[in-house]
């Protein structure tokens, strides 16, 4: 099998193209070189110092972008620990030497930046026995979905679960044993045509909601964005109905194929 993705993603409404502050990530793997296929999106706060540059760090490191001084961190508590401790450091070795002015330098030193996070790394893809396994911190959520019909949701959040402060990743040393009691760890089987969709907080909220009140057509609707602008679309209905709070979305959508497609629609 291989892992095939696509990622769409919205600024709020209202806002610049640049002021989106979610990040996604994919690296879809070399079984050859034993690599296995790993996504990540993240949402950086919009009240935090320079969500962007701390969104940017967390996804280049954990798929492993060429060029990172480490390798990408195992799902496992320990290491997902060091990983914490090594992108706290990076962060604090790149702090700007001069800010523009101490309101901004206030916010940097006293709050730090923060995000949430959900990591994900498919295994066993060419075995009997494939697996996505996850770590979570926070409301982005990863949904399971075969043959449009919901497996699982991880983290297993609730509507009511979505509120004003949720767990994240802080830049701020004395934050890690509060990311270590809060990070969990998921994992599911995998088939052939399975999806996985990985939501930002906003959009995965509004899947919940549609689940709740048994929305038929949701996944058949997701499995089928085939552009930008269909996406934006969608979107907008939903806030305009007052069904998605105005925030940046993102959508990583991952799909397991058993091969290459013959062709490929370019849309410019």
């Amino acid at each position: 099998m291989l892992a095939r993705s696509v990622c769409f993603a919205l600024e709020k409404a209202g806002s610049a193209v640049w002021e989106w502050e979610d990040g996604a990530g994919a690296s879809e793997g070399s079984p050859g070189h034993g690599l296995d296929p790993r996504f990540i999106v993240v949402d950086g706060a919009t009240e935090a110092y320079d969500a962007l540059r701390w969104v940017a760090q967390l996804v280049t490191s954990f798929v492993g972008v060429t060029g990172q001084p480490h390798a990408p961190p195992a799902l496992t508590p320990d290491a997902m620990r060091g990983w914490f401790d090594r992108m706290q450091q990076r962060w604090t070795a790149e702090a700007p030497t001069q800010f523009t002015n101490i309101i901004e330098e206030w916010k940097y030193r006293q709050d730090g930046s923060f995000a949430t996070l959900l990591g994900c790394e498919l295994t066993g893809l060419t075995g009997p026995t494939p697996r996505w396994n996850a770590v979570a911190l926070g409301d982005t959520v990863l949904f399971h979905v075969r043959n449009n019909q919901l497996i699982t949701h991880f983290p297993a959040l609730r509507v009511d679960d979505f509120g004003v402060a949720p767990a994240g990743v802080h830049t701020k040393s004395e934050g890690i044993a509060q990311m270590m009691s809060d990070l969990e760890i998921g994992r599911g089987e995998l088939r052939l045509g399975d999806q996985l969709f990985i939501a930002t907080d906003a959009f995965a909220h509004w899947v919940l909601q549609r689940l709740q009140r048994d929305d038929q057509q949701l996944w058949r609707v997701l499995s089928e964005l085939d552009h930008d602008a269909t996406f934006a679309a969608l979107v907008a209905d939903v806030r305009a109905a007052g069904q998605m709070r105005n925030d940046d979305v993102t959508l990583l959508r991952v799909r397991l194929v058993a091969a290459e497609p013959d062709y490929l629609v370019v849309c410019l």
